[in-house]
C-alpha cells in the first residue's frame, strides 16, 4: 500500500468553475498494468477547514488496463458544541471525461449514505454507473456538507483492479405507460428512495409497497444519481405505471425532477446565488420531465428552497407524515394563489409525496391523486400540471370537488367556472373515507367555511354558496380533530383550487 498525504490547504489550488467553488487536491498516481496483475492501493488523507468550498476533488491518474475502481474513506466526527453542526461528507465519482458543471463524467454518488463503492463495466455499487473504467483523469468527489469547528480530518482508500474488464449490460427501462381506465383518478408518489440513493429499501420492495398502497404510479427520484433507472423495468407492470427522474438536491433545497427519460441525470452542483438552476430546471423540461421543488420549508440543513417558483410546474407542499413545514409551505403556497390572482399570471399546482426511505416510511402517505386521459408518463405529467389533482393521506379517502353555476356551467378541480362576479355558484365536496374530519373551504379571503366532523363513516357531502366577487378560488382542505385548542388538526387531504369568474 501506498500513501500520500493533503495536509495544507495552502498547497491546494482552489477553481471557480461558474457554480458553487471548487477545490482540487493533488493527483493521485497509479503504476501501469505491466506491473503485474494484482490490486493496487493508495492511500489519501487530509484535512478541511471550516468554511471548505461545496466540491473537493481528488484526481486519480487511472492508466489502461484497469477493470475495477474501488473507493473507502472515513472521517473524524469530533464531539462539537450544542447548536453547532459537526463533521458530514458526502462522496462521489466523475470519470476521464471531467468534472464539468453538466455531469457529463458523472458515475456516481452516495452522499453520506456509504462509505465505500466501485464501479466496473458490468456492475456498480448501487448509486454508481457502471460501465468502463477507461484510462484518463477521474475525480473523486468530496462534498463536506457540514465541518465541525476542529475541521473535518478525512481518510480516502482508493484501489485499482487490473485485468479484462466485464461485458457491459445494456441498460433495460420501464415503459411509459399502463394499461390504465382510460380518464380517471390515479393515485402516485413520486418522492421516494431506494438502496441507490440514502433509502434502505430496494426497488422491489418499494414496488410491492406502492402497489399495497393502492397506487397506479411511482417516480424513481433517488438524490443526485440516475443508477436506479435500469432497476425499475422488471417491477412495472398494467398495475404500476413507473416513471424515472430524480431529487436534485442542491446546497439551496431539493427539487423533484418528475418523469424525465430513462437514463436522464441532472446535475446539483451550484447555489441559488450562481444563477444556473433555471439551465437545469430547462434541462428537466427537455428530457420530458417536471420541475417540482420538494419540501420548501424543511428545516434540514441545505432543505430550504431558495431559488424562487419562477421555474416551478408544481410545488411538493406536503412531505411525509404532517409537520410544522408542511404547515407552512401550504400557507405559502396559498399566498402564491393570491398572487397568481392578483397579478393574472398561470398559478402553480401543489402536491404531496411521501418521501420515504425506509421503515417506518409509509409509501403513498401522502399521495398525488391525478384525473388523467391515460395511465401513461405524459398524462399524468399533463393532470398534474394543469393543476386537476388533490393530496391525500391514503388510498382511503376520495374526494370530488366541483363549483356550478346558474345555468349549468360546471367546473372541478384545476379548472376555471367562467361566471359573472355576481353569478351565484355553488361549491360541493363529496368525501369518502375520513372519518371525524372537518371540511374546510379555503379562499383567498382565508378559510369562508368550516363544517361540522364527517361521520364515523367517513363519507358525507358538503355544499357552499359563494361568488366569483366573494371568492376568486375555492379549494378545500380535510383535517384531522384538533389534539386540543383552536389550531387545525393534522390534514387528511387538500386539493387544488377551482377558479371562479371570468379572467
Amino acid at each position: 500500500m501506498c500513501e500520500d498525504d493533503h495536509a495544507g490547504i495552502g498547497r491546494r489550488a482552489v477553481f471557480v468553475t461558474g457554480a458553487a467553488a471548487a477545490l482540487t487536491l493533488g493527483t493521485v498516481s497509479f503504476a501501469s498494468a505491466a506491473g503485474g496483475p494484482g490490486p493496487r492501493t493508495r492511500t489519501v488523507r487530509g484535512t478541511l477547514p471550516p468554511g471548505s468550498p461545496d466540491f473537493v476533488y481528488v484526481p486519480v491518474e487511472v492508466p489502461p488496463g484497469v477493470r475495477e475502481i474501488r473507493v473507502s474513506y472515513t472521517y473524524d466526527r469530533p464531539a462539537v458544541p450544542a447548536g453547532t453542526p459537526g463533521n458530514a461528507l458526502d462522496i462521489g465519482v466523475f470519470d476521464e471525461r471531467g468534472t464539468g458543471l453538466g455531469g457529463r463524467g458523472f458515475r456516481g454518488w452516495s452522499g453520506g449514505a456509504r462509505t465505500e463503492f466501485f464501479v466496473r463495466a458490468d456492475d456498480a455499487t448501487p448509486g454508481y454507473v457502471p460501465g468502463p473504467v477507461r484510462a484518463g483523469t477521474w475525480h473523486i468527489a468530496l462534498g463536506p456538507y457540514t465541518v465541525a469547528p476542529q475541521g473535518l480530518s478525512y481518510e480516502l482508500t482508493i484501489t485499482l483492479t487490473y485485468g479484462e474488464p466485464g461485458e457491459a449490460a445494456r441498460p433495460v427501462y420501464p415503459p411509459s405507460r399502463a394499461r390504465g381506465r382510460g380518464r380517471a383518478w390515479y393515485r402516485g408518489d413520486c418522492h421516494l428512495h431506494s438502496v441507490h440513493s440514502d433509502g434502505r429499501r430496494t426497488p422491489a420492495e418499494i414496488a410491492a409497497l406502492a402497489r399495497a398502497a393502492g397506487l397506479d404510479f411511482v417516480n424513481s427520484s433517488e438524490h443526485n444519481t440516475h443508477s436506479a433507472h435500469a432497476h425499475w423495468a422488471d417491477l412495472a407492470g398494467d398495475d404500476l405505471l413507473i416513471m424515472l427522474g430524480e431529487e436534485v438536491t442542491t446546497r439551496n433545497g431539493h427539487v423533484v425532477a418528475l418523469g424525465t427519460d430513462p437514463g436522464t441525470f441532472v446535475d446539483w452542483r451550484y447555489r441559488a446565488r450562481d444563477n444556473r438552476f433555471g439551465r437545469f430546471a430547462r434541462q428537466i423540461r427537455r428530457a420530458g420531465g417536471l420541475v417540482v421543488p420538494a419540501h420548501p420549508h424543511a428545516t434540514c440543513i441545505g432543505c430550504n428552497w431558495k431559488f424562487g417558483f419562477g421555474e416551478a410546474d408544481a410545488v411538493e407542499v406536503w412531505n411525509g407524515p404532517w409537520t410544522p413545514d408542511d404547515e407552512v409551505a401550504l400557507a405559502d403556497w396559498d399566498g402564491m394563489l393570491v398572487a397568481s390572482v392578483r397579478d393574472g399570471r398561470d398559478w402553480i399546482p401543489a402536491m404531496g409525496s411521501s418521501d420515504s426511505h425506509r421503515d417506518p416510511d409509509v409509501v403513498g402517505h401522502p399521495q398525488t391523486v391525478v384525473l388523467a386521459d391515460d395511465l401513461t408518463r405524459e398524462a399524468v405529467q399533463e393532470g398534474i400540471r394543469a393543476g386537476r389533482s388533490y393530496v391525500a393521506e391514503s388510498s382511503r379517502l376520495s374526494l370530488a370537488l366541483t363549483a356550478s353555476g346558474g345555468r349549468g356551467e360546471h367546473a372541478g378541480i384545476g379548472e376555471r367556472l367562467p361566471v359573472d362576479p355576481d353569478t351565484p355558484v355553488t361549491v360541493r365536496l363529496e368525501v369518502t373515507g375520513a372519518p371525524r374530519c372537518t371540511v374546510r373551504f379555503v379562499t383567498d379571503q382565508g378559510v369562508l367555511f368550516t363544517g361540522a366532523p364527517l361521520p364515523v363513516s367517513g363519507s358525507g357531502t358538503v355544499e357552499w354558496r359563494t361568488t366569483a366577487s366573494y371568492a376568486a378560488y375555492v379549494r378545500a382542505e380535510l383535517r384531522h380533530e384538533a389534539a386540543a385548542g383552536p389550531l387545525p388538526g393534522a390534514l387528511a387531504a387538500f386539493t387544488n383550487p377551482v377558479f371562479l369568474g371570468r379572467r
